[in-house]
């Protein structure tokens, strides 16, 4: 037990843990918003991967 309360000690202290922090909540709040404008995005990818078929040759 007390090796790993010492391990998160040290992590926390450590500049490199904090980076790492920092990137995890980044892509945590990334997630949450893709998840949030699920739909949206969904959409919006669809029309314009219709518009790029119209528009290349042999398309609709």
């Amino acid at each position: 037990m007390e090796k790993s309360s010492s391990f998160w000690k040290k992590f926390w202290n450590d500049e490199e843990g904090l980076e790492t922090i920092e990137v995890l909540l980044i892509l945590a709040v990334l997630v949450a918003i893709a998840l949030l404008f699920k739909d949206r995005i969904e959409s919006w990818a669809n029309k314009l991967f219709d518009n790029i078929d119209k528009k290349l040759p042999g398309g609709e």
